[in-house]
């Protein structure tokens, strides 16, 4: 089982109408709203690809009933840990004509020291089932900034490995506690280390402790700095749609093919095309499988020769 961690969790809601005009009234053409997160997204796509995955983290109030009720509809295995705050809502408006996405983004609950404790015990009980852990998406309010490296050291304790995608200091802070993978973004990367170039800022990270970085460079594909060589990994085409979930689709492909043992040119593969796949799909944590399987074969990877990106 992929047990997957989502401490803010969301509800999340999808706007599309044909051209999004600002400073005046928007027409919607159609409206879908579910449960979300970065980690739940991850879980949905593990889900459709018929692996084993289970969800947690921390939901509270009437928003994290209804993202609750969307998990079991979906049936994805619950064990969110219950808080008194209000759970988050996210809002991404798609523009069709544009195949653009604006994102507005809650901050979500203020969670106390006492449920942030007994999130550790509960997380304790369920990790000896994991093969695998995804910790991914923002903080809550109240969650300390280390919590991350937390985590990670209590997975390394039950012997699971941690696939961390996270950015600005909850990343920072965890490296040191030795995620197996990490995913940043080529702008979380420069935030993360002051460097413009996405290889020697995938390298700094390495070197402070990441086992192996895989950064989406967008549309561009992937690079990785592993322990066993660095790659690039680039799609076929550029496909048009809504990217909210395209990352979370490759972290679903990157945490199993680390649970398989597939190797990385392979892992990498599938990362892409699941990634855009995603892209081509118009929820997060869904992917069209016949981009997927179309795209699969065609994604080119090839090792890093230089430090720079090409």
């Amino acid at each position: 089982m992929i047990l997957t961690v989502t401490l803010n969790a969301a509800l999340d809601i999808t706007y599309r109408l044909d051209r999004l005009h600002r400073h005046g009234g928007n027409r919607v053409g159609a409206v879908a709203e579910r449960a979300g997160g970065k980690g739940v997204n991850v879980s949905r796509v593990l889900h459709a690809l018929g692996q084993r995955t289970a969800v947690t983290g921390l939901a509270g109030g009437l928003t994290g009933a209804a993202l609750r009720r969307d998990l079991a509809a979906a049936g994805l295995l619950d064990h969110l840990l219950p808080i008194d705050g209000e759970s988050r809502r996210t809002v991404a408006v798609v523009e069709e004509q544009a195949g653009d996405t604006t994102i507005l983004l809650e901050p979500g609950p203020v969670v106390r020291p006492g449920e942030w404790a007994r999130f550790l015990d509960h997380l304790g009980g369920l990790l000896p089932g994991a093969a695998a852990v995804v910790f991914s998406g923002s903080l809550p309010r109240g969650v300390p900034g280390d919590a991350y490296a937390r985590l990670v050291r209590l997975a390394h304790a039950h012997g699971v490995p941690a696939v961390l995608d996270a950015d600005g200091e909850a990343l920072r802070a965890a490296l040191p506690a030795r995620p197996a993978v990490i995913k940043p973004n080529v702008d979380e990367l420069a935030a993360a280390t002051g460097l413009a170039d996405p290889v020697a800022a995938a390298r700094s990270l390495q070197a402070a402790g990441a086992g192996a970085v895989i950064a989406s460079l967008g549309p561009e594909g992937l690079i990785a700095l592993t322990s066993h060589g660095g790659w690039r990994a680039r799609p076929p085409e550029r496909l048009a749609g809504n990217p909210t979930g395209a990352g979370d689709a490759a972290v679903a492909a990157l945490t199993l093919g680390l649970v398989t043992g597939a190797s990385w040119p392979d892992r990498l593969a599938e990362a892409v095309a699941l990634s855009a796949a995603a892209v081509a799909a118009p929820l997060a944590g869904d992917f069209d499988p016949a981009v997927h399987h179309r795209l699969r074969s065609l994604v080119d990877v090839r090792p890093l020769r230089s430090q720079q990106c090409p």
